[in-house]
């Protein structure tokens, strides 16, 4: 089984979405059973689970404090992976989902101020020694911006080679529980989802 950890102590970089759409993702291209951990008090992702219509991916309810339990239970069921959405915040509770991690993705939006929060979140993952990678997100189509972002986070590490650009129907697919790839299955945002999905899968895949 493996662990999958969305982690920023930015809010509003889109690790709700990116959450819900790598565990659709995954379990459309059989990589399940997958579950779904909502560890923020915000509950969004939970929110959007209850308005799924379809059986997967699963949901898991866990504390922190709870968390490793919850995590050996869910392998002991067969689960193959665990996706776990994260407060903007840092704190240690943060620290003990991250923790928990084979691999931490780590959302941030091509602009200035998101760039410059990027520090405190790298810092607590590097104390953790868990891998890392960053996703460029919410990005604007053939922007000078979004090529500098990426630039300027492979400094602080390895950056997923899928951005995810910023379109309405993102957000709109959230809303009663779907995702990109359920509502328009065949536009620029699910393909970008996919790629991100098999780019995930493969960093996955190589952890021992």
């Amino acid at each position: 089984m493996r662990v999958l950890v969305l982690a920023s102590q930015k809010g509003g970089v889109g690790k709700t979405t990116i959450a819900g759409h790598i565990a659709v993702a995954a379990e459309a291209r059989g990589a399940g059973p997958v579950a779904l951990i909502d560890t923020d008090p915000q509950g969004s992702l939970a929110a959007w689970w209850n308005g799924r219509k379809a059986e997967t991916p699963l949901f898991a309810r866990a504390s922190v404090e709870s968390l490793r339990d919850q995590l050996a239970a869910l392998r002991d069921h067969g689960i193959a992976l665990v996706v776990i959405d994260t407060p903007p915040a840092i704190t240690e509770s943060i620290r003990a989902v991250v923790e928990v991690a084979d691999l931490v993705l780590i959302p941030t939006r091509p602009s200035p101020h998101d760039l410059r929060a990027v520090g405190a979140t790298v810092d607590l993952i590097e104390r953790c020694r868990r891998p890392m990678v960053f996703v460029v997100n919410g990005a604007t189509p053939r922007a000078r911006i979004t090529a500098d972002a990426a630039v300027a986070l492979s400094q602080h590490g390895t950056v997923a080679p899928a951005t995810l650009h910023q379109r309405v129907d993102f957000a709109s697919s959230m809303i009663d529980g779907r995702t990109v790839q359920e509502v328009a299955p065949s536009s620029n945002s699910a393909r970008e989802v996919a790629d991100l999905w098999d780019y995930v899968n493969t960093r996955l895949s190589k952890i021992v």
